[in-house]
């Protein structure tokens, strides 16, 4: 029905969750320079290796490409680009893990990802950050589970969500 229908951003690869699509050209240019200027709100779920403390934070650690190590990312403070996340624990699993809630600031490639390992609790199922029993999961435990921004037509809010699989 829509031949011709066009990304306005991305998820990391193995991500789930909510991914938006223009259907002219003058929305996705609105919808590009909304994230671009980081007018929109998202918010993922993920679950974590141990039990993270306190109940909320922000990480504020720049990042940049590990060249020999692609696609990694990884902090460096001298030549990274900022990055900023904050943070809020759901629950407390009893396996062992913590639900989250995470507020990414900026959007980075692998942001959410390499901020939760550097605190020491890597996402489930991740296999380029997480290592030993967390690497182990079926699949990454990170869902893009709500999206709100301004409609490029009308400019109303708009609030999408996607129910978490996990």
């Amino acid at each position: 029905v829509y031949p011709e229908v066009l990304l306005v951003h991305r998820l990391d690869r193995d991500t789930s969750g909510i991914i938006v699509f223009a259907l002219t050209r003058h929305a996705q240019r609105d919808l590009s320079a909304a994230f671009e200027a980081r007018q929109t709100r998202k918010t993922y779920i993920a679950r974590l290796s141990g039990h993270l403390e306190p109940k909320a934070g922000r990480v504020d650690l720049p990042l940049t490409v590990d060249w020999p190590n692609r696609p990694r990312q990884h902090v460096n403070h001298e030549t990274g680009r900022p990055a900023q996340t904050d943070w809020r624990v759901q629950r407390h699993q009893t396996d062992g893990t913590t639900r989250v809630r995470l507020y990414p600031l900026t959007g980075r490639s692998h942001q959410l990802r390499v901020h939760m390992q550097a605190l020491g609790h890597p996402i489930l199922g991740d296999r380029l950050y997480a290592e030993g029993p967390a690497r182990d999961y079926p699949r990454l435990m990170l869902h893009a589970h709500e999206l709100r921004f301004r409609h490029p037509e009308t400019g109303r809010g708009m609030g999408l969500t996607a129910p978490c699989p996990f």
